[in-house]
């Protein structure tokens, strides 16, 4: 082991005997008592020393060998130390792509941060390259998640929706002017394989399928270009990737208003069939009123303001790759939406329906709120 203090943490001693790392409290740790010797000593802890190193040069400091383990075990236990060599086969495989690493350096320090085991952060990042998403839309909001998620890693990222490129299509970030009068898809295709760090690896072994294959789905995006499909989900389209056990998250926006979630965890949170029960318990006409607009004359444009669809997909996408990496963001079985003009964030839980085929009523109820943090309104509207 070379130990390393983690880049991303930032260090400032409070008074004279205590360090602190880390400026934001969802990731600062405190460490004391200190004295001017070990702070000195922490200098070294650049990741170009093995122990037997640091603790020689830990002599000239008049710290003791002991003092030296115990330091380095106090630092690793609190998440603070990395190894530049750790990390496994897959992270040594990303090392040696020096192009593809420099550029996602930022990403590997955040993941630094989350996952705070010594090779933790580039471990994650190296396995978003074996994962495939799928996102369904390639509007304002949907293509661009498209190409945040493959500019983050995601190894492969297909991307469906019919048409061709409307100029109100056109987002920075997402399908840029030149693709208007493309088909979406080849426009989207496109984006991806221009966001793209690097070329992703071949599936083989777990998590996808043999090599010269089609890995399984990791996860499906639903960010249509009519929000209507993500404010009201339509259960039937939903019905496959619960079978077959898929999650999804839906995102997008509907007359001005920012949706992100619920991500639907088959069999473990509420899904969109669940949604469609509660509102029509809640609101004996919902089910009349959303067949109308369903089925009635679409207005020409939609109301989809492109800072709020900026917000919208980089909300998502990073949900989504929180999912990725292994977490439950705060979007399971939860949706958050932000109205203009004020655009304050609010959540309802999505609970699960007893009436629903989807089986996730009272499954998992206690471990979800565990996970997604304190108990939320149950969603009515």
């Amino acid at each position: 082991m070379h130990p390393m203090l983690k880049p991303a943490l930032r260090r400032a001693w409070r008074g004279r005997n205590t360090v602190q790392f880390g400026v934001t409290p969802a990731h600062a740790v405190t460490l004391g008592p200190m004295d001017i010797a070990t702070g000195s000593f922490l200098e070294l802890l650049d990741g170009t020393r093995g122990l037997p190193l640091l603790r020689e040069e830990a002599r000239a400091l008049d710290l003791s060998d002991r003092h030296v383990d115990i330091l380095v075990s106090r630092l690793a236990e609190a998440g603070l130390l990395d190894d530049p060599g750790a990390g496994g086969a897959e992270a040594e495989a990303l090392r040696r792509r020096a192009e593809t690493l420099e550029r996602q350096r930022p990403d590997a320090a955040s993941l630094s941060v989350v996952h705070p085991a010594p090779g933790g952060g580039l471990r994650t990042l190296a396995a978003r390259r074996s994962m495939r998403v799928q996102v369904r839309g390639a509007g304002r909001v949907g293509a661009m998640i498209a190409a945040v998620l493959s500019s983050s890693g995601v190894g492969r990222v297909d991307v469906l929706d019919g048409g061709r490129t409307e100029p109100s299509d056109v987002a920075p970030g997402g399908l840029p002017a030149e693709s208007v009068g493309e088909r979406r898809d080849t426009a989207a295709r496109q984006l991806v394989r221009r966001s793209a760090v690097g070329r992703p690896p071949r599936s083989d072994g777990p998590g996808g399928s043999p090599a010269g294959g089609e890995p399984a789905l990791s996860l499906i995006v639903v960010a249509p270009r009519d929000g209507l499909a993500v404010h009201a989900p339509d259960p039937d389209i939903a019905a496959p990737w619960i079978a077959s056990g898929t999650p999804h998250l839906y995102a997008g926006v509907v007359e001005a208003t920012g949706v992100v979630g619920p991500l639907v965890l088959p069999g473990g949170t509420g899904c969109a069939g669940c949604l469609a029960l509660h509102r029509a318990e809640r609101d004996p006409q919902w089910p009349r009123m959303l067949a109308q607009w369903r089925s009635g004359r679409r207005t020409a444009v939609q109301a989809c303001d492109l800072g709020l669809a900026t917000a919208v997909s980089g909300l998502a996408a990073a949900h989504a790759l929180s999912f990725l990496d292994g977490e439950l963001p705060a979007s399971t079985g939860t949706r958050w939406e932000a109205a203009m003009p004020m655009l304050d964030w609010r959540s309802a839980r999505l609970g699960p329906h007893l009436d629903c085929a989807c089986g996730a009523a009272g499954h998992t109820e206690g471990e979800l709120t565990s996970a997604t943090g304190s108990p939320q309104d149950t969603m009515a509207g």
